[in-house]
């Protein structure tokens, strides 16, 4: 199961780095922005299932680790002003931080599976992965409103 979930994060982390390329040549606005994580946020239906549930230092660890790593997404991640629109700035390490965040994660995964059943493993992962894309995805949402207010003076 260990393996299975691993192939899908680097699926995942692939398809990333593809949207990723392809959004920085069209402009961005708030939507592209703020609904990735409230579409993310339904997977938080897995909690209902108690397998999926966690103790409370599973919960601080995850969201302690998640957001750690989320620095690395806020450095890479910058806009810029092209032809009256905003555009997110391509990162040469953006790709190589997502790649090494994804290593980092199946090695986690790796240990952690001999330490607990996976679904739970499953849950812990998701609430790193969730609180990973959160403050990212904050930031990029307030330097994207002072970049809108400096092009539109409002």
């Amino acid at each position: 199961m260990v393996a299975i979930s691993s192939v899908g994060a680097v699926a995942m982390a692939a398809l990333v780095m593809v949207v990723r390329i392809k959004a920085s040549a069209k402009p961005t606005n708030v939507k592209k922005i703020v609904l990735p994580p409230i579409f993310m946020s339904t997977g938080a239906l897995m909690y209902i299932d108690p397998q999926f549930r966690l103790t409370f230092p599973e919960i601080i660890e995850a969201i302690v680790i998640g957001m750690f790593f989320s620095i690395f997404l806020i450095k890479t991640s910058k806009f810029e002003i092209r032809d009256q629109d905003i555009y997110l700035k391509r990162s040469k390490w953006f790709i190589v931080i997502l790649v090494g965040l994804l290593f980092i994660r199946v090695i986690l995964k790796s240990v952690m599976s001999s330490a607990m059943p996976y679904t739970q493993l499953a849950g812990m992962f998701f609430l790193l992965a969730y609180f990973m894309i959160l403050p990212w995805r904050i930031a990029m949402f307030i330097d994207y409103k002072k970049l809108y207010k400096q092009l539109h003076g409002a």
